[in-house]
């Protein structure tokens, strides 16, 4: 039996400190050589569609070239905002244990299933030390399409072809802090461990459909519990 853990980035595993949404802001500057005058709207949206919401704002129809240099303009963003994300950023309290916890279960493989694309989830992750036990070539990125509800498939296939083993909706747990994360494991195929360490409370996420709701990561013990009952490795 194999179980496939996909975290959120953003305000499930870290607190970015306003660093993404400069990120954004300095990536529409490369893609359009004037600074933005509006902020972006994140909210558990993909990267490229923030970018071309964050273009279309500003009167901008985003041209098949500007498209694509969108991830380019995005990596390029987030490495020289890298030093400010580890200034002004942090992990969340209980992520590394979490993280190291169930990296210990027998059968449990980890990833991440976020907006981001991958090089800047894995640069926002690496720069708190929460990257050893994720493997990043399994994970679904916001590059991997625009439904983030899609991204659910395509990390299940690639870990699948990884591993040799085919995971599904019961065995496979999304752990995210927006009602947009809920809803892409709902939608998508896996179970949801929703975390209220965003903007978003408990009941909030209950409400949109999460198996299991937790303050925060901090109770490791019982966020293992979960995974492991969720995912059917606990029997």
């Amino acid at each position: 039996m194999a179980g496939l853990v996909l975290w959120d980035v953003d305000h499930t595993l870290i607190e970015n400190g306003g660093v993404s949404k400069e990120t954004y802001a300095r990536a529409f500057e490369l893609l359009t050589g004037r600074p933005a005058t509006y902020r972006a709207e994140t909210d558990g949206r993909t990267d490229p569609q923030i970018m071309v919401n964050l273009l279309r704002r500003h009167g901008i129809e985003p041209s098949p070239d500007q498209r694509a240099r969108l991830g380019e303009a995005l990596e390029t963003a987030m490495a020289l905002n890298r030093s400010r994300l580890s200034e002004r950023g942090h992990a969340l309290p209980g992520a590394l244990d979490a993280i190291t916890a169930l990296a210990g279960v027998p059968g449990v493989v980890q990833s991440v299933l976020t907006g981001n694309i991958k090089p800047n989830a894995m640069a926002k992750v690496s720069v708190f030390g929460l990257h050893d036990r994720l493997d990043f070539e399994i994970g679904g990125y916001g590059s991997d399409g625009r439904v983030r509800a899609d991204l659910v498939a395509v990390a299940q296939q690639r870990a699948a072809r990884k591993y040799g083993h085919p995971f599904c909706r019961s065995s496979t747990v999304l752990i995210g802090d927006t009602p947009r994360d809920v809803a892409a494991g709902v939608d998508g195929g896996a179970a949801v461990i929703g975390v209220a360490t965003g903007l978003d409370s408990m009941d909030v996420l209950a409400a949109a459909g999460a198996d299991v709701v937790f303050s925060d990561l901090t109770d490791t013990p019982a966020l293992v519990a979960a995974v492991t009952k969720l995912t059917g490795l606990s029997r």
